[in-house]
């Protein structure tokens, strides 16, 4: 064998080592960045060791008002190959409606947190109408939330031939949040609850039983083709508008594994998925005492106990220490904190 042809089959073999390496780290490295101005899906080797043990990773805001408080959060799987499509085609207009949708978005945040729900189910209207008062479905569903007559009517909304309050963004939206509220104390997970206002609970309970499963992605092929892109949907506008996932994206138990990773498990193993899907903690430091805080934002004390064991023990050393709260308690307690740390203070000087 020649010098060259010993040399020409040394170059390709190195040249195809090289092109497996660059495949094996491309692999390894994607994850599901998308800026929110151009929908363009990015690259990054950040946090991959997370990404192996789960399918999300990321971090805590420090914000507890923020009810979906997981930023920078990444998809199932599953998810993550629609929402880069979904991204890449709806980005432009879907950043239109950020700015001329604002005082809807205002009005439906408000609402939102009055009944205690994640303000991210906004971009349920979005998907559902488009923001459209006056929008119709073939169905007869009707308004910016879709909601059908008789539902409407049974959410306390008047919908006869001379009025239609389906139509009204304060009264609907006020509707569907009680709606919404009401599928969440059944499944106590937020892509069930997208699914089921979609196509009824009771279908979704089918899903569950035939499937033997209350996660989503695997109860999904149960479901009709429409409440699966429904829920998809429901996600790819989320992270367009959030750049992010969130809790209203994630399964219970991805929520509850996302917070044994970043909170630790000792904080968390006495809680179900369920409980920790319906709650949001944040690290305060001062000498706060539960019969205090439980008596300003009206929350039982047994409650507070299972949600914060050994609260009392250790609050009182003034040492930092994680508060679990229902979500919308953890709002009162954000607006109430400095009146309950003066409180439990004088409570300590008794």
């Amino acid at each position: 064998m020649s010098y060259l042809t010993k040399l020409r089959r040394l170059l390709k073999s190195v040249a195809i080592s090289f092109v497996f390496l660059l495949l094996g780290v491309a692999g390894s490295s994607f994850t599901n960045n998308v800026s929110g101005n151009s929908g363009e899906i990015k690259k990054s080797g950040k946090d991959s060791a997370t990404n192996q043990k789960s399918s999300f990773g990321g971090l805590i805001s420090t914000d507890p008002t923020n009810a979906d408080n997981y930023n920078d959060v990444l998809f199932n799987p599953e998810a993550l190959r629609y929402v880069q499509t979904f991204a890449e085609e709806n980005a432009m207009r879907l950043n239109q409606m950020k700015v001329w949708g604002k005082p809807y978005f205002d009005i439906f945040d408000g609402i939102l947190a009055q009944h205690g729900l994640p303000k991210q189910l906004k971009y349920l209207s979005v998907v559902e109408s488009s923001l459209k008062s006056n929008a119709r479905s073939v169905m007869g569903a009707g308004g910016p939330w879709q909601i059908m007559p008789t539902e409407a009517k049974r959410l306390g909304l008047r919908v006869n031939s001379k009025v239609d309050e389906r139509n009204n963004y304060y009264k609907s939206t006020h509707a569907a949040a009680r709606f919404l509220d009401e599928l969440n104390n059944v499944f106590h997970d937020w892509l069930l609850v997208i699914a089921a206002y979609n196509c009824g609970p009771s279908r979704v309970q089918s899903a569950m039983r035939k499937s033997g499963s209350k996660d989503f992605w695997k109860l999904k092929r149960f479901l009709p083709a429409e409440t699966r892109n429904h829920v998809k949907k429901f996600i790819g506008t989320h992270y367009v508008f959030e750049k992010s996932g969130g809790l209203t994206t994630m399964t219970a138990a991805e929520i509850a594994n996302y917070q044994v990773e970043t909170e630790g498990l000792a904080s968390v193993i006495n809680l179900s998925a369920e409980e920790l899907a319906q709650t949001i903690a944040v690290e305060i430091s001062g000498k706060y005492n539960s019969a205090i805080i439980c008596s300003v934002i009206n929350i039982d004390i047994r409650t507070f106990d299972h949600l914060n064991p050994g609260f009392d023990k250790i609050a009182g050393r003034g040492a930092k220490i994680n508060l679990r709260l229902p979500v919308n308690k953890m709002m009162v307690f954000e607006n109430k904190r400095k009146f309950i740390l003066n409180e439990s203070v004088k409570q300590l000087l008794k």
